[in-house]
């Protein structure tokens, strides 16, 4: 029971000790910083202690090299003076009332001829390390730990001013200085003990009050719903850090709020194409209901109201190719088509209705490019179908395809119709949009056609683009990027 709790409180990035992927980041910010500073701080206290142990270490062999040098010129210079090198050694030591200093002379043959009262007792002779020569001066001394108190000793020779050879060595009781180090040892670890808390508490404060934006980000995110999606997140008034966040919080919003609003109109627009094929079918219906009719009657009624159910059958079918088109994973079958081709085929397929309305078309230029056939025909014949609808008897309508210098092609439809106003030409690609009666009278369409021609630029990863001047015609122009080279 325990070990589940304490697995999942790992795992919510609570106070557990699990992943660090899974820790809040507040929890992050305050154990970086922590660590950081009982970095600096470990680094820190550890030169200090180094320093001081350095500097009394330096201080303790200074004391004692000195000593060996003052002996050395006792003994050199007054030999006989037997009262000046008593009272340096017997008596030296004993007017110091905090550092203990062991001093001896020895003859050449290592019998002591005067120390310091007591040393015999606590350092004898052979403890001492091997003196350095007469001209040498020591350097450092050798530590020893003896009865529980360490030592620090030296030993040198000299001469004296008759020629003797003598032995000097000297001491110094180091357990004071070691009783101060650890006392400053404590003391270290004891402002080690308190940084780590205060920057553990300092951390805390200073990742909460850093991360107070973020939190004010998500409360404000939090009352953005559907029905408010004008509402920004603002990236002015934040942080550069959350800058990027908030800017990007501030275009999905966008985002969203176009598709909402696409999806709303595109609803509203739905259900108007959907209720008239409806409502006209279920008024022919009552109205053949209402009274006995012939068999030609009910016939003729049947034969309308197919036309209503092919209108709602290409609705939806336009719909879900839409859908389809949207998918990422909608692939398409490219092929490398000779387009002159497929431009000839669509005019011939259209040339019943054209001859019918009176309208001249025609195909001119040459290229090739990689698309779908089947897209390819359904774009040009709906762009060719719209044409035809907005051309007046007497007009004409030009199919050209174009080979380019970067091997990408052209595709031009341009007629001579009613043309289309500048207001409408950026929102002619919408679903279910129509520009105006000019345009949309007596049209048989569903207004998804050019809606669907740019699904189909866009699977090819091509363009299109419109120019159209008001009673003087329209001319779309398809895209496509180069076709693909194929190996042998």
């Amino acid at each position: 029971m325990c070990s589940r709790r304490a697995e999942k409180t790992d795992a919510d990035g609570a106070p557990g000790f699990g992943s660090f992927k899974t820790w809040s980041i507040t929890g992050r910010l305050t154990f970086l910083y922590t660590l950081s500073t009982f970095g600096m701080l470990l680094v820190a206290t550890g030169f200090l202690h180094w320093a001081l142990t350095s500097n009394l270490e330096r201080e303790d062999n200074q004391f004692l090299a000195d000593k060996v040098h003052v002996l050395r010129a006792i003994l050199g210079e007054r030999p006989a003076d037997s009262s000046a090198l008593e009272e340096e050694v017997k008596w030296e030591g004993v007017t110091f009332r905090f550092t203990k200093y062991y001093a001896r002379v020895l003859d050449r043959h290592g019998r002591s001829l005067i120390e310091t009262s007591g040393m015999g007792d606590v350092l004898a002779v052979s403890l001492f390390p091997s003196p350095v020569g007469v001209e040498q001066l020591p350097r450092k001394g050798v530590s020893r730990a003896l009865a529980g108190r360490s030592y620090l000793m030296m030993a040198a020779r000299a001469r004296t001013g008759n020629g003797r050879q003598r032995i000097i060595q000297v001491a110094l009781d180091m357990s004071r200085e070691n009783d101060l180090i650890a006392d400053y040892r404590k003391k270290l670890a004891l402002v080690l003990f308190l940084g780590i808390l205060l920057s553990a508490g300092f951390g805390v404060a200073s990742a909460r009050r850093g991360m107070r934006p973020l939190q004010e980000i998500t409360r404000k995110a939090q009352l953005i719903t559907s029905s408010q999606l004008h509402e920004r997140v603002d990236a002015a008034r934040w942080p550069r850090e959350l800058t990027a966040l908030a800017q990007a919080l501030d275009d999905m919003l966008d985002r969203l709020e176009d598709s909402f609003g696409r999806l709303s109109q595109f609803s509203a627009d739905l259900a108007h194409e959907l209720r008239t094929p409806i409502n006209n079918l279920m008024g022919e219906a009552e109205v053949a209901l209402s009274r006995a009719r012939s068999a030609e009657e009910y016939r003729q009624v049947l034969e309308s109201g197919l036309e209503e159910y092919a209108r709602l059958s290409h609705t939806i079918d336009s719909l879900l190719f839409l859908a389809r088109a949207e998918s990422a994973k909608m692939q398409i079958a490219r092929e490398t088509l000779d387009l002159r081709q497929e431009l000839e085929t669509v005019r011939e397929f259209h040339d019943a209705v054209a001859a019918e309305r009176g309208v001249e078309t025609s195909c001119t230029g040459d290229a090739r490019i990689g698309a779908d056939p089947t897209l390819l025909r359904r774009a040009l014949s709906n762009l060719l179908g719209n044409a035809l609808q907005h051309t007046p008897p007497g007009g004409k309508i030009v199919l050209s395809a174009t080979e380019l210098p970067d091997r990408s092609a052209e595709v031009r439809i341009a007629d001579t119709g009613c043309g289309i106003e500048p207001q409408h030409l950026d929102k002619i690609f919408d679903r279910f949009y129509r520009a105006d009666s000019a345009r949309s009278a007596n049209s048989p369409g569903t207004g998804l056609g050019l809606a669907i021609v740019k699904s189909i630029m866009s699977l090819h990863g091509g363009t299109v683009a419109v120019h159209s001047e008001p009673r003087r015609g329209t001319t779309v122009t398809l895209r496509f990027p180069p076709a693909p080279v194929r190996r042998v």
